[in-house]
């Protein structure tokens, strides 16, 4: 295996949050988890956070794992956690039902409930229930000296990175609207009972602890964080990344570095078969393909990684994770010097 970086792709003290994205079964699981022992080996606590649906987490590090940070067997200054995206929507869910139910007239109770029914089968309802936990997570980032996500395929995490912005200035339309409809709405409902007023409104002031919530991760992403992707030597992975990238950019969000995974191991040079010309041929396209990537992106590439015919485990996840040119021996001194 190989890796090649430069000084700028390394996640510096200001990075407590490193997030490795891309689509779907490049391999972001084996790289996340393989950088998170990479930095509790370097001293640095280190909280590994999946969000993605597969959960293959667990397998890697062969434990049980919830939505609560466990330590990793084995793994000192390692720990690691699974969010489950159907059980985040649920309890999202009955969230707003219990705290609408005490907040609104009884006369509307039903159709709020209807509507929440629909939100829930609605595209996105796993990512804006997500971000509760998400910002939880980011909230208690003093327990931990980095924290490490293994995202959701490329299209799930730009819908939830992308949520502050997008959301900052819809709370701020609801907020109004909620504002205006107090007295229509509210004094129709309850008769001549005096209504809330704005700055006793439960729900207005729910719509505004969000908004703090959307700006504080817009913030946190922005000044705190590092993102990096993982793709593969084919060209359906190089576009994808090549839009997720876009994507990131339009929201101030720079890429710090490309990881290449799943690159076709070289024959013995005495191997003349059929297979081992068929692994020459796959490692010369592989080689134009990866020569296609440092041409075609601003970020650079730091690390390429082998398949093997082994599962991503154990000494295995070691072995990746020293092709991780990530320095983040480096980022435990400048935080120690931080401290």
């Amino acid at each position: 295996m190989a890796g090649d970086s430069t000084a700028n792709d390394r996640p510096d003290a200001e990075d407590r949050f490193v997030f490795f994205g891309g689509k779907g079964g490049v391999g972001k699981t084996t790289v996340s988890s393989a950088y998170a022992t990479r930095c509790a080996a370097a001293g640095l606590d280190t909280l590994l956070v999946s969000t993605d649906p597969a959960h293959s987490t667990a397998d890697v590090f062969d434990q049980p794992l919830g939505d609560d940070p466990r330590p990793v067997d084995g793994r000192e200054n390692l720990w690691a956690m699974e969010i489950d995206p159907d059980a985040e929507v649920e309890a999202h869910m009955n969230r707003i039902r219990r705290s609408l139910s005490d907040q609104v007239s009884p006369a509307i109770v039903n159709e709020i409930d209807r509507q929440i029914e629909l939100a829930h089968r609605t595209p996105g309802a796993h990512e804006a229930a997500l971000f509760d936990r998400f910002v939880d997570v980011m909230r208690s980032r003093e327990e931990y000296d980095r924290v490490v996500f293994d995202t959701s395929p490329t299209g799930g995490t730009l819908r939830l990175l992308s949520l502050p912005e997008l959301l900052e200035s819809w709370i701020d339309r609801l907020v109004r609207k909620r504002t205006e409809s107090i007295d229509l709405y509210e004094k129709a409902a309850i008769g001549e009972r005096q209504a809330t007023s704005v700055d006793e409104d439960p729900i207005v002031a729910r719509l505004r602890e969000r908004k703090e919530n959307f700006e504080f991760a817009g913030r946190v992403l922005r000044e705190d964080a590092a993102f990096f992707f993982v793709l593969n030597p084919d060209e359906l992975s190089i576009r994808e990344t090549e839009r997720a990238i876009a994507d990131l950019a339009e929201h101030d969000l720079g890429v710090r570095g490309l990881v290449v995974n799943r690159l076709t191991p070289a024959p013995d040079d005495h191997e003349d078969g059929r297979g081992a010309r068929y692994l020459r041929a796959r490692r010369e396209t592989e080689r134009e393909r990866l020569a296609t990537i440092r041409s075609t992106f601003d970020a650079p590439v730091v690390a390429t990684i082998e398949s093997r015919v082994e599962e991503i485990r154990g000494e295995h996840l070691d072995a990746v994770a020293d092709a991780l040119d990530v320095d983040a021996a480096a980022a435990a001194a400048s935080d120690a010097r931080s401290g």
